[in-house]
């Protein structure tokens, strides 16, 4: 087994991480020069043909472009040579507005902006491959230095008053435990859909209240929503034009793997704990 990392990013390198400290074989691609975690070969995004030609599982993090999947448009990995899977990440976007209801695995996507109009499209450039595709549709990512917290201590949280404008979330580390699991399953050609997204959709203003607690600082005051939409960017208004709820229970129950931070509580207080052991991220040596 080798594993391919395409983008070494925050959620690529806790992947690549993850499969070396199980023993996986593992490249990440790069396109700038960045840390990548020990024991995993960094190769340049353009000059990655042999680490194709030996990959039999093949992890693509990168959005699409305009033109296409950046990662399809380089590579010809139907004639990759011991390719057997293909894993994308992939959004829950591409449900688009479901009106606060619950979607499941099964749910026929809708896409709702541009954005998830390119995820479906790459989508579907990857089912075509002939061999095991997983597509993962991911929630609102966190983790270590990309959650409330940071946002709570550089004074720039903010709680928005929009009751039942719920939507899920995934820990890092969480998207790392499902792909291994997913890697390390006996597969045949066909592809799958699975949800990478947590038991308990959330209020955002709920998620900074519990890290407001938690770092023992009074929460920012609730705003109304109506004046602070007007301020808001394009890219910030999609997000609050869609409400869904995502259900990931298929998802566990195939893989058999549970959430090890099955709602946003238990997400933040890892964090929190994580920063006691080696200081939040900004002060680490990396």
């Amino acid at each position: 087994m080798e594993l391919l990392v395409f983008g070494a990013g925050y959620c690529g390198a806790a992947v690549a991480r993850a499969a070396v400290a199980a023993g996986v074989a593992t490249t990440a691609t790069m396109r700038r020069e960045t840390a990548l975690p020990q024991g995993v070969r960094a190769v340049p995004f353009d000059a990655a043909e042999a680490a194709v030609a030996r990959a039999t599982h093949v992890l693509a993090t990168a959005p699409p472009g305009e033109a296409g999947d950046p990662v399809l448009a380089r590579y010809n990995l139907a004639e990759a040579p011991a390719l057997r899977w293909a894993g994308y990440l992939s959004t829950t976007g591409v449900y688009g507005d479901r009106g606060g209801a619950w979607v499941d695995e099964a749910t026929p996507p809708a896409p709702g902006n541009a954005r998830s109009v390119r995820r479906l499209a790459a989508e579907r450039e990857w089912a075509r491959l002939a061999v095991a595709v997983d597509l993962f549709r991911v929630a609102g990512i966190y983790g270590p230095g990309r959650s409330a917290f940071d946002d709570l201590r550089a004074g720039t949280a903010r709680r928005l008053d929009r009751p039942g404008h719920a939507f899920g979330r995934v820990h890092r580390d969480d998207i790392a435990g499902a792909v291994l699991a997913a890697i390390f399953q006996q597969h045949s050609p066909g592809v799958r859909v699975l949800h990478l997204a947590d038991n308990e959709p959330a209020e955002s203003a709920a998620v900074v209240a519990e890290a407001a607690r938690l770092l023992g600082m009074e929460p920012p005051p609730l705003l109304p929503f109506a004046p602070a939409w007007a301020a808001m960017s394009p890219m910030a208004r999609s997000f609050w034009l869609e409400n869904r709820r995502v259900s990931s229970a298929a998802t566990q129950a195939v893989l058999g793997y549970r959430w090890r931070y099955p709602d946003f509580r238990a997400g933040l207080a890892a964090i929190l704990a994580e920063e006691g052991r080696h200081g939040p991220p900004q002060q680490r040596n990396v």
